[in-house]
């Protein structure tokens, strides 16, 4: 069956910065299955801001062994979500998706070397993955290296802290601070392809087993091909990003994605959902398949609407499409079949899709 949304009271509120909250949620027991979750995945919030309905996909940042629904959000300059999840309280109730997300660890048989590399709100699923990788495989070790603009603006900092005393030896921490000057250089500035060259003579970056990137797309795309240029692999590096590269918006709002052109040729499309199938016909040039599924009344799981979050996830069961991005699916998620409906446009004559299939 499909993704829906439940309802869950917020169990604290937890001022993490200035201009950050984490919120824990009570999951009530009969709908706790749903919410189980692996490393590094996200969940999407739904709300009504001042008469408009908002949806955000935001990471989880507590490990599976914590047994805890924990998200934090950072408030972002004009953010109508974030600035209003900054008035939230316990006891307030949010609609909320259960976790998705491929954006996991990769751990190497018996114990590995491996890396992070994270920017402000990035943190969030890393520490996720840090956490489970550390519980896991009591022999690996792991970097972080954490980029923020000053000591006050560093999320989870007294939580990561605690975990570099414990796993002292096993858990190395690098912080980067670009508008606080520090006493020793090398923590100074922006991660960028300059400041890893500067940590080479302490981090041989070719040896580690998998590296996860997650921040702005202009410091993820910057790092990637950094590493890529120092010998690692590209199959070793997992990044996530948190909104579409080089756009701020959707694509299914430019315009000549929402005018259904009748002279363009059109495709017939089923889609599958929580065990019902419906059909209308698309334009090739038109719309995505999820824009004009909602334009249809179906209810169907989405958050961005960009490529990045995964949550319109579905599988391709006959016929072809083309996605316009995709910085969600893993290759072998592609390789099932499975598409960003935001992202997907019909190009054969017949498409179905189902969101039921995980």
């Amino acid at each position: 069956m499909a993704a829906h949304f439940h309802l869950l009271k917020i169990k604290k509120v937890i001022l993490e910065t200035a201009e950050s909250v984490s919120i824990i949620f009570e999951i009530p027991e009969k709908i706790a299955p749903e919410f189980l979750y692996t490393e590094g995945q996200n969940i999407t919030l739904k709300a009504v801001v001042n008469g408009e309905e908002i949806r955000r996909s935001y990471s989880l940042c507590t490990a599976p062994y914590e047994n805890e629904i924990k998200v934090a959000v950072k408030l972002a300059f004009a953010g109508k979500f974030s600035t209003f999840a900054q008035t939230l309280k316990a006891g307030d109730v949010l609609e909320v998706l259960p976790p998705v997300g491929k954006f996991n660890a990769r751990l190497k048989k018996g114990f590995g070397n491996y890396l992070a590399i994270a920017a402000g709100s990035g943190i969030t699923p890393v520490l996720s993955i840090i956490k489970h990788t550390i519980k896991q495989q009591p022999e690996s070790s792991f970097t972080l290296i954490y980029g923020n603009k000053s000591r006050g603006s560093i999320m989870f900092f007294e939580e990561l802290e605690s975990l570099k005393n414990k796993f002292m030896g096993r858990f190395n921490l690098i912080h980067i601070l670009s508008r606080e000057k520090t006493e020793v250089p090398l923590n100074y500035g922006r991660i960028n392809p300059a400041k890893l060259a500067e940590l080479q003579p302490m981090i041989d970056f070719s040896k580690f087993d998998s590296v996860y990137i997650c921040g702005p797309e202009d410091m993820i795309f910057s790092t990637v091909e950094f590493l890529e240029k120092n010998r690692l692999e590209r199959s070793k590096l997992h990044f996530e990003l948190f909104t579409t590269p080089g756009q701020k918006q959707n694509l299914n709002t430019l315009p000549d994605a929402n005018i259904q052109d009748e002279t363009k040729p059109k495709s017939n499309i089923t889609v599958k959902v929580d065990g019902r199938s419906f059909s209308f016909d698309l334009s090739t040039k038109g719309k995505s398949i999820l824009a004009a599924a909602l334009a249809q009344g179906a209810d169907l799981p989405f958050a961005c609407k960009g490529g990045v979050c995964s949550t319109c996830k579905a599988k391709l069961v006959s016929g072809n499409v083309k996605m316009d991005v995709n910085y969600a699916l893993e290759p072998d998620e592609v390789e099932q079949g499975f598409i960003l409906t935001c992202q997907s446009h019909p190009i054969t004559e017949n498409v179905v899709v189902d969101y039921d299939v995980k």
